[in-house]
């Protein structure tokens, strides 16, 4: 008997082990793993090639294999990293074996194996043990490789042409500078192995092997700050190359490189390039194909109209009269092409470690107009930030323009124009490269004859990120507000930042951002996003926009060395505190929604010198006004502002107010960094400071603050400015204004909207969110919509930009507030979040569908209420998290889950009850609760 119970065993041993090494699931008592590991992300992104981060972080999602189970999550993991996919098939980690550590952590495991040297190629796979300590299938694999990782791994130079454009004082903005053309022949032995070429460039770059064009990203690399810093992109090119003669082809974009802050002595305005190609032959033979001084150039057909600057960016002339054929091809002859001119610029290298930008969605358009003979105007039906291709036809040499416009009465906007000349052939086809537009309307001069819709197509271009999130409920003004919100952030993100508008300006305005960055978070995936922007306000600190470097290296050691410009990665642009505190603001919005703690690491330097900026400018414990008029801005562009209000009573509240609130967000980074002394400093400070604003600022007999508009009030219950004694009568307050004042109607601006929605959505005050969202009258979001917009305004008032970033804070509510699907900042990342729907007392409201895509997985929040006043709510929790619901009801003891009552349902822990709610504990499943409301 015993015998057999041992050869049993040894048969169980035996299975468990060869499933293990197939990657099968292995089965414990019966039962097999709840769950399979998922989308497995690198640093944020699938798959990325040449990342510059010595230690990765590697996440994955678990999904349910019984989507009906409940309470599934992880309990062990195991992370295995090879240098080639054969090693990783037979579970050979080379690189790194994290072991099986007895940890429910899934997203930001550190990659702590075997230093990764430049180029490394990293395959990985994951597998967990669940709730059950049984353990899962291998993960399908997933890959990264490693990029450049020091100055000194670049063997080239940086290379462009002798061509710089100059702006005389007084002249007419006009580039001359066309983009140029570079190329490189050279011979192979033999086919490689494997070949990646690592490119950097000042201004936008493509690449071409062979004559192929390589990846399907456009206008890369992300902007960047070039007075300090080149991002570069890698590329897979083993495919295209081929024994013999081959040839590395470069097409340089103008765009950054010309704008006006990123000009320094060493680096003249001109689009450059350093590139390295490292190729790997059979036998462990190697080959280096650099940059340097024998690279040819030539100029291309395609020149910047413009100057890449505010109100000049322009577009593009396409002249195909000026086309070279097989330019890019191997057997091209070159000979009389100039060598390139070589540069010598003193800039940080770093990996564009950020989604490309891509055509993203197809625009077609919906009308064609003859307002005037010959001149034909072309309604795309929405207001787009994107890439227009036309096909043309005349007589070689004509010239055709498309301008661009975001108003009907106007046939161009913001001087956004493109031109095409018509090459020997007769026919052509315009297709922006290394510039974009904004607008509904094209209007196209210099054709004789009337083109077809089907000539014409557009495309949304921005970051491609992914979308996280979609919301929809029974009130139609609120989806089309949700619609058009989503849509705009789309519209700004182009580049890996996101812009106040991407016609006029292009610059990445901190103040905007507090309008922005929620609004992204809750509806899109924007770790790396976010990230690379944050970088970008580390490297503009210590530096104006007109600064050059003996200005930056005079304020090196001293407070001044604290103080941001108002924009990154761009410095021009005006703001006040609310914009350059942005850099406390971005990273602990990133880290609240996916537990990020290296983004507060890595920010938390530039925090501390832009507070130490801060006191420099306070008398009295009051933050005073400095600098010009557009330096000290608070609330912007509320209904019916005018001028610049830098030095109004008001705009000294909100900075104040402001001042406070960078203190408390930095005193919680401290806490979570482990900064214990910091944290009590600037706690300590935010009390002192909250007490001498409010003695300022406080009037007494109206229960408010300067001149009590809902915004100023806002922010001083956000910062908690009033003692605790007053709290209540200034929210009384603060409903009087919205309620009777206001009629319901959103007063507020940019940054005084943001803490007005922030206050509120903390505050569960969905009433007076719904009330001021649901108006259709002016101000706010409905009457915008009813002009027939189909972006966000600049302004409540209609007239400056069609498309921008100042009121999308709204964004935030629809996820979290009416769906209820909220962080938990006592649990950042959503490892634990909040379930609470936002039912407000209005027929109009009736159901709510959303979800939002977590860091862990899917999050859903649909609910329904019916005439009798019973509601259904249809949750998701993700594997691996739990959720603190708050179930409206009447009567707890009727409440019901799946049909059960509460106290019988799997996975649901009743933990308390307060008013009008039962709030519960939720592991991870789909559930359905009903309740009488």
């Amino acid at each position: 008997m015993r015998s057999r119970r041992v050869q049993a065993l040894v048969r169980w041993t035996s299975l468990v082990v060869m499933l293990a090494l197939v990657g099968g699931p292995v089965v414990a008592g019966g039962k097999a793993c709840s769950v399979t590991v998922t989308d497995l992300r690198c640093e944020y992104l699938k798959d990325p090639l040449g990342i510059d981060v010595s230690q990765p972080r590697l996440s994955w999602k678990l999904a349910a294999v019984d989507p009906q189970a409940r309470g599934q999550r992880q309990t062990a993991f195991q992370v295995l990293v090879a240098s080639t996919q054969a090693l990783l098939d037979k579970d050979q980690a080379d690189l790194w074996d994290s072991g099986v550590p007895s940890l429910d952590q899934s997203v930001h495991v550190v990659c702590t194996g075997r230093p990764l040297g430049p180029g490394t190629e990293c395959f990985w796979k994951v597998r967990v043990k669940d709730e059950n300590g049984v353990l899962s299938a291998w993960s399908q694999p997933a890959r990264w490789t490693m990029g450049l990782l020091e100055q000194s791994d670049w063997m080239g130079k940086w290379i462009g042409t002798d061509q710089v454009f100059t702006r005389p004082r007084g002249s007419a903005p006009d580039n001359r500078v066309p983009d140029p053309w570079l190329r490189k022949t050279f011979e192979l032995k033999a086919k490689p192995e494997r070949a990646t070429i690592y490119v950097a460039s000042v201004g936008y770059h493509e690449l071409y092997v062979n004559g192929k064009r390589i990846g399907d990203a456009v206008l890369s690399p992300a902007a960047t700050n070039h007075r300090k810093r080149a991002r570069y992109v890698t590329y897979e090119v083993g495919d295209q190359l081929r024994e013999g003669k081959n040839v590395i082809a470069l097409w340089l974009g103008v765009s950054w490189s010309i704008f006006p802050p990123y000009k320094t002595p060493d680096k003249p305005q001109t689009p450059m390039v350093l590139a390295q190609a490292e190729i790997r032959l059979s036998g462990g033979q190697a080959m280096r194909v650099v940059t340097d001084g024998t690279w040819r150039t030539h100029p291309s057909p395609n020149t910047l109209l413009g100057v890449w600057d505010f109100t000049q960016f322009g577009g593009e002339r396409y002249d195909a009269t000026k086309e070279v054929q097989g330019w890019a091809q191997a057997d091209f002859d070159d000979s009389a092409w100039k060598p390139a001119t070589v540069y010598s610029p003193n800039l940080i290298l770093s990996a564009d470690m950020v989604e490309p930008n891509r055509q993203i969605k197809e625009i077609r358009p919906v009308a064609i107009a003859e307002p005037k003979p010959t001149v034909y105007r072309i309604d795309l039906g929405v207001n787009v930030t994107g890439w227009l291709t036309a096909d043309v036809r005349g007589k070689p040499g004509d010239r055709i323009e498309f301008k661009f416009s975001e108003r009907p009465e106007a046939d161009m906007t913001n001087r956004l124009h493109s031109q095409y000349i018509i090459g020997p052939s007769g026919k052509g086809t315009f297709r922006n490269r290394f510039n974009y537009f904004t607008g509904r309307w094209v209007t196209i001069e210099g054709l004789k004859y009337k083109p077809a819709l089907s000539d014409i197509h557009v495309e949304l271009v921005r970051t491609d990120y992914a979308r996280a999130a979609d919301f929809e409920c029974s009130n139609d003004l609120l989806n089309r507000i949700y619609r058009t919100t989503v849509w705009t952030f789309e519209d700004l993100s182009l580049g890996g930042y996101v812009v106040d508008c991407p016609h006029r300006e292009r610059m990445g305005y901190g103040g905007d951002g507090h309008a922005t960055t929620e609004c992204g978070l809750n509806n899109y995936s924007l770790g790396a996003f976010y990230t690379k922007w944050s970088q970008d306000w580390r490297d503009v600190q210590g530096g104006g926009a007109a600064w050059g470097t003996a200005e930056m290296a005079a304020v090196k050691d001293s407070p001044e060395s604290g103080n941001l410009p108002y924009t990154a990665p761009t410095y021009w642009g005006g703001g006040g505190p609310g914009w350059s505190g942005f850099c406390i603001t971005l990273p602990w919005e990133v880290y609240e929604r996916y537990g990020d703690t290296r983004i507060l690491e890595q920010n938390f330097p530039t925090m501390q010198k832009w507070l130490a900026f801060l006191e420099t400018k306070s008398k009295g414990n009051i933050l005073r006004r400095w600098g010009g008029q557009w330096d000290f801005l608070g609330d912007w562009l509320w209904p019916g502002a005018k001028g610049v209000n830098g030095d109004t009573r008001e705009t000294l509240f909100f900075n104040n107010c402001y001042w406070i609130y960078n203190l408390q967000t930095a005193a919680k980074i401290a806490d979570v960094l482990g900064r214990t002394d910091a944290a009590n400093q600037y706690r300590t400070r935010a009390d002192e400071i909250r007490k001498a604003v409010h003695r300022e600022f406080f009037l007494a007999k109206d229960n408010s603050y300067v001149n009590g508009f809902p915004a100023y009030l806002a922010i001083a219950l956000f910062v908690d400015l009033p003692p605790e004694n007053l709290r209540p009568a200034v929210w009384k307050r603060l409903d009087t204004e919205i309620l009777v004042h206001r009629k319901g109607h959103i007063w507020a601006g940019i940054t005084g909207g943001a803490f007005l929605y922030k206050t509120l959505l903390g505050a569960d005050r969905q009433d007076l969110l719904f009330t001021m969202a649901n108006q259709e009258t002016y101000p706010g979001w409905g009457d915008i919509l009813r002009s027939g917009a189909t972006t966000i305004y600049e302004s409540w008032d209609k007239d400056i930009s069609l498309c921008h970033s100042s009121y999308l804070y709204i964004g935030t509510w629809f996820i979290e507030g009416l769906a209820g699907i909220k962080p938990d900042v006592q649990t950042p990342g959503f490892r634990h979040f909040i379930l609470k729907p936002g039912i407000v007392n209005d027929p109009s409201l009736k159901w709510v569908k959303a979800h939002h895509d977590s860091i862990y997985g899917p999050i859903v929040s649909n609910w329904t209420i019916d005439d009798k006043r019973t509601l259904t709510w249809n949750v998701t929790v993700p594997p691996n998290t739990m959720a603190t619901l708050y179930l409206p009801t009447s009567d707890a003891k009727t409440a019901t889950e799946s049909g059960q009552p509460l106290a019988q349902a799997k996975g649901v822990k009743q933990a308390s009850t307060q008013s009008g709610a039962v709030i519960i504990e939720l592991q991870s499943g789909v559930y359905e609760f009903k309740s009488n409301l």
